[in-house]
C-alpha cells in the first residue's frame, strides 16, 4: 500500500470513528453525511501531502474534532487527554496545600495571610513573610501561579519552604527551613457582617461543596446578632455545584417549590429540582445582588427566589451561563464535554444566554427587579476590600474597613428597611435608564453632524 493510500485510509478511519463515537445514529443517514464528510477527508489528505511543513494526522484530526464541537456553543468542548485527566481530578473546591494567600510584592512571593487552622497557620508562618525556595527550587523568577503549583500536591505529602522575615530593624533575614505536610484546604467562600438597621449581609464567593454549611453558620451568627432582614450578595459569583445552589435555595423557599428544571432534546434530560421540607428562614425579608459576573448556580438561586416572589433582585443583568454538560470518554484518553440540556427558572425563563445570536439579545440571564448601574472596575473595588482580612497566629483577625461606596448594596438596604418602596426604586431605576438612553442618543446625533 503506497503512502498516499495509507494516509487516506488513516484519515477516513479517524473520521468514521469520530462519527461512530459522537453520533451513534449517523449511519442511518450515511449516504448524505458521508458525501459532506468527503470534503473534510480531502482537506486532511491535501494538507498532509502538501503543507509546507510535515504534519501529524492525529493532530489534524483532533483539530477537526475541536472545530466541530466549538461550532456548537461556547461550553461544549473536546478535551485532549491532559485536559480530560485534569477534569476528572477536579476536587470541587478542595485541594492539597498548606493554606496561604499569596501575592507577588516587590518581586517576591509574599504571604498576605495564612488561613486559620491550616498547616501554614499552625507552623507560625506570618503575614508579609517571603517565600524564597520551595523544595529547594528558587521561586524568585516564577509567576505567582507557577509558585503556587509547586506548593500544592497530594494531601499528606510534604513540602519544604525557605522563608525570610522582617527583623526588628525592618530588614528581611532568612529563617531555618520549614517542612509542612500538605492538607485538604477549604477556601473561605462566605463572608458576613451586620449592617446598620439590623440588616444582615452575606457575600457568597462561589457554590462549592461547603457553601451551604458555611451559609448556615453565617445565618446563625447574624440571627444571634438580631438580624431582621438579609442581603445575599452573588455579584462576581461564577457558580459551582448545582447541589450547592439547590441547598441554599431551600433555606428560604417553602416545601414543594420549584427551584429550577432542565430540558433538552431527549425526554430523559428533563429534570426538576424542588424544595423538600420546611425552610430555616421562611419569612426574613431578602434581597439578592447580582451583576454581569453572576453566573450558573448564582443565576439558579436568584431566578428561583425571584420567580417564587421570595426576594427582590437588585443590580444588573446576570451573565447567562446555565447549561448542562455531559462528559463522555473517548479513545486515547480524550473526552467530550457536550451540552445536552439547559436550565430554566420556575416560570419557564431560559437562563442560558446566546452571545452568538444577536437576535436573541433579550433572552437569557436573570434581569433584576431593580436595576442599578455600577461600573465593573468600581464594583470590583468593593470586593477587593475582602483581601484586607489578615490572620496572624496569636492575634485576632483584622477586619477590613468598607470605605468604597456601593450603590447597589445601598439600594437593597433602603428597600429592605422601608426607606423606599420597591415600586419607587423601580421607577427611579427606569428614569435613570431613560436619561442614560437620551444622553446616548444626543451623543450619537452630535457624531452624525
Amino acid at each position: 500500500m503506497n503512502r498516499k493510500k495509507l494516509n487516506k485510509l488513516v484519515a477516513w478511519s479517524a473520521v468514521l470513528f469520530f462519527i461512530g463515537t459522537l453520533f451513534p445514529y449517523a449511519y442511518g443517514a450515511v449516504d448524505g453525511s458521508l458525501r459532506k464528510l468527503r470534503t473534510l477527508v480531502d482537506v486532511l489528505e491535501f494538507v498532509k501531502e502538501n503543507y509546507v511543513e510535515a504534519t501529524d494526522t492525529d493532530q489534524l484530526v483532533s483539530g477537526a474534532i475541536k472545530g466541530v464541537v466549538e461550532e456548537l456553543d461556547d461550553f461544549s468542548s473536546y478535551l485532549d487527554p491532559k485536559d480530560y485527566k485534569e477534569l476528572k481530578n477536579d476536587t470541587k473546591g478542595e485541594f492539597g496545600g498548606v493554606g496561604m494567600r499569596l501575592q507577588k510584592v516587590d518581586g517576591f512571593i509574599t504571604v498576605m495571610t495564612p488561613m486559620p487552622g491550616t498547616p501554614a497557620f499552625k507552623a507560625g508562618i506570618m503575614p508579609q513573610d517571603r517565600i524564597l525556595f520551595v523544595d529547594d527550587k528558587d521561586v524568585s523568577d516564577l509567576k505567582l501561579d507557577e509558585a503556587v503549583a509547586l506548593m500544592r500536591g497530594k494531601a499528606g505529602s510534604k513540602v519544604k519552604f525557605t522563608i525570610s522575615r522582617k527583623n526588628k530593624d525592618g530588614e528581611y533575614e532568612k529563617l531555618p527551613d520549614i517542612t509542612l505536610k500538605r492538607d485538604i484546604i477549604v477556601p473561605e467562600v462566605v463572608y458576613h457582617r451586620m449592617l446598620p438597621d439590623h440588616v444582615g449581609y452575606i457575600y457568597l464567593v462561589d457554590f462549592s461543596g461547603h457553601s451551604s454549611d458555611e451559609m448556615k453558620k453565617a445565618l446563625a451568627d447574624l440571627s444571634k446578632q438580631g438580624m431582621k432582614s438579609l442581603v445575599l450578595d452573588l455579584r462576581f459569583n461564577p457558580g459551582g455545584l448545582l447541589t450547592g445552589a439547590v441547598d441554599i435555595a431551600k433555606l428560604f423557599l417553602p416545601d414543594g417549590k420549584m427551584i429550577v428544571y432542565t430540558q433538552g432534546r431527549k425526554p430523559e434530560y428533563y429534570q426538576e429540582y424542588k424544595t423538600s421540607g420546611d425552610p430555616l428562614y421562611p419569612d426574613i425579608p431578602l434581597a439578592v445582588l447580582i451583576n454581569q459576573g453572576s453566573a450558573s448556580a448564582s443565576e439558579i438561586v436568584s431566578g428561583a427566589l425571584q420567580d417564587n416572589h421570595r426576594a427582590v433582585i437588585v443590580g444588573q443583568r446576570s451573565f447567562g451561563k446555565a447549561s448542562v454538560q455531559q462528559v463522555m470518554p473517548l479513545s486515547g484518553g480524550a473526552g467530550l464535554r457536550l451540552t445536552i440540556a439547559k436550565y430554566y427558572t420556575p416560570s419557564g425563563k431560559l437562563i442560558q444566554r446566546n452571545y452568538r445570536d444577536k437576535t436573541k439579545a433579550e433572552e437569557g440571564g436573570i434581569f433584576p427587579d431593580v436595576e442599578v448601574k455600577f461600573a465593573p472596575e468600581e464594583e470590583a473595588k468593593v470586593f477587593m476590600q475582602y483581601n484586607d482580612i489578615v490572620y496572624t497566629p496569636g492575634k485576632a483577625a483584622k477586619q477590613p474597613e468598607f470605605k468604597v461606596k456601593d450603590p447597589v448594596l445601598e439600594q437593597a438596604v433602603e428597600i429592605l428597611t422601608g426607606k423606599i418602596s420597591l415600586e419607587e426604586a423601580q421607577a427611579k431605576a427606569k428614569q435613570a435608564r431613560q436619561e442614560k438612553e437620551k444622553a446616548a442618543e444626543k451623543k450619537d446625533d452630535k457624531k452624525a453632524k
